[in-house]
């Protein structure tokens, strides 16, 4: 080296030899990731058995084992580092240029590298092929079970929305974050399956109301085992079912809907008419109305002695003796259902001697096994008329005991003619007939639930109706009848099939209407 500090021309060979120092590397976020080469495969038989090794092609393949294992560092370099004839082979790292054999010196001879089958040097990764294998790694522990895969939703949120899930409220996204944690947590897929079935519970297919025959059926299965001591007799049987169908309404309903408006509706002078009052106001009502059964068989008469017979005059005297709608719901109830209680149990006992005791209601009177249906009869109409008031499910009587509902109010009907054929409300009579012989009738014909065929004799109430002395027919439904009778419809309102005698048509449907009273 000359005083200048520069080599002489005889060290320009060693210099030209010597290993150059790599240029500065460029910012990471500068660096050509294309030219970076793809990490070393190794050579076939060092792998894992079984483990397929990927195909290489192009340069990659033609490359020297030794030339793979060069740094993406030397890749990463610039072009004035290296020395006049190397280029950059696409893919992979600087090498000589294929413009002849390479220079004895030049770089060095190639070194064997562990890809040539020879020992691994010490410090490299590498494992020979004839090396041992090395054991297993321990197996991961099983995730935890209540940690649910749904980023957004931790395993606490994803409780608190089983609930909802249950109920089927829960947006598309919790839902499908719920179901995707499920199958992964026991306790919450427990929870899950109880409240589902608790959900189930609360959508009931059927109706909450308890069945209008469950009562008698209860009766009837219980007397079959055991027989009763004194039965209840087939009149008195319609009467305790409509009181006891009547006192669970009244159970079921709050203290509020006791001061409900509650309108009741009568046929009176060929017209309807109408009373407002309350729930209480109706039981008292029929409090003093069932006072003449009481009567009439020797009981307390709630309105004492002296009272009037008339119904509408008896219960605006209960009223203004303490017995008015405003009073409590226990004032009011429980005399009632005592009241009817008696009825029954005195008539049970009496049996076959008190059904021919007469009842009169002032105008006219009836004997108790007809009145006792009668007071059945009005419980139900005056029951329908405190469940329309209070929003309340109240179905028709069962079949039989509305069969004998309808059969009394059709063998009424004659008389009910007869008076008004004298009030001059009715047509005359056509045939003057000897009592207990046929004479015209018409065909009451009572379609469906407890219906049946009555023939109703036309021009005198000791006559007998008959098929063959039919001159007119009236179809109605068995609810529909009932309705005309307590003066809830007018005969025009009717919806009745007609054929025959107009005038005897228009004759028996007003005077059914006309068995309505307060």
């Amino acid at each position: 080296m000359s005083g200048d500090g520069r080599a002489g021309t005889g060290d320009e060979d060693g210099v030209r030899d010597a290993r150059r120092i790599p240029g500065p590397r460029g910012a990471v976020d500068d660096l050509d990731l294309e030219a970076v080469p793809p990490p070393p495969l190794p050579p076939p038989g060092t792998g894992t058995p079984g483990e397929a090794v990927p195909e290489q092609s192009g340069a990659d393949a033609a490359a020297p084992a030794d030339e793979d294992t060069a740094s993406a560092a030397d890749a990463a370099g610039t072009a004035g580092d290296r020395a006049p004839g190397e280029r950059d082979a696409p893919g992979g790292p600087p090498h000589a240029a294929p413009d002849g054999p390479a220079e004895p010196g030049k770089d060095g001879p190639a070194e064997p590298g562990p890809d040539a089958g020879g020992p691994s040097e010490p410090g490299t990764d590498r494992t020979p092929a004839d090396a041992a294998p090395a054991p297993d790694p321990a197996p991961a522990p099983d995730p935890e079970p209540c940690v649910s895969t749904a980023p957004a939703l931790p395993h606490r949120d994803l409780q608190a929305l089983l609930g909802a899930w249950a109920l089927s409220v829960c947006s598309a996204e919790e839902t499908a974050a719920v179901e995707d944690h499920l199958p992964r947590c026991v306790p919450c897929a427990d929870e899950a399956r109880r409240l589902r079935e608790a959900v189930g519970l609360l959508h009931s297919d059927g109706t909450l109301d308890l069945d209008a025959t469950l009562r008698s059926r209860v009766v009837e299965g219980c007397l079959a085992r055991r027989p009763a001591h004194i039965p209840i007799p087939e009149w008195v049987a319609p009467y305790d079912a409509e009181t006891a169908r009547l006192d669970a309404l009244l159970r079921d309903i709050g203290d509020a809907d006791w001061n409900a408006k509650v309108r009741l509706r009568w046929f009176e002078e060929e017209r309807r008419t109408d009373r407002w009052t309350t729930v209480g106001g109706v039981i008292s009502h029929l409090t003093a109305v069932d006072g003449l059964l009481s009567a009439a068989l020797g009981l307390d008469d709630p309105l004492g002695a002296g009272a009037p017979l008339d119904p509408a005059e008896r219960t605006e005297a209960y009223w203004a003796a303490g017995g008015s709608p405003a009073r409590a719901v226990r004032a009011v109830r429980e005399p009632w259902r005592a009241q009817s209680h008696e009825l029954i149990r005195t008539s049970s006992f009496a049996g076959r001697n008190a059904a021919e005791t007469s009842v009169s209601y002032g105008s006219f009177a009836l004997p108790l096994q007809d009145a006792v249906v009668d007071r059945a009869f009005e419980c139900w109409v005056h029951g329908w008329d405190i469940a329309e008031a209070v929003a309340y499910p109240y179905p028709a009587p069962s079949a039989a005991h509305l069969h004998l509902m309808i059969g009394l109010a059709a063998r009424m009907l004659p008389a009910a003619l007869a008076g008004r054929r004298r009030a001059g409300l009715a047509g005359p009579a056509r045939e003057l007939v000897v009592p207990g012989e046929p004479g015209r009738s018409l065909h009451l014909e009572i379609e469906g639930h407890g219906g049946g065929d009555w023939y109703i004799a036309l021009d005198s109430p000791a006559a007998l109706g008959t098929r063959a002395t039919a001159v007119a027919q009236v179809a109605l439904d068995a609810v529909e009848f009932c309705r005309l009778v307590a003066g809830h419809i007018s005969p025009e309102e009717a919806a009745a099939g007609q054929e025959g005698d107009r005038e005897a048509i228009r004759d028996v449907l007003f005077a059914a209407a006309s068995l309505s009273r307060l």
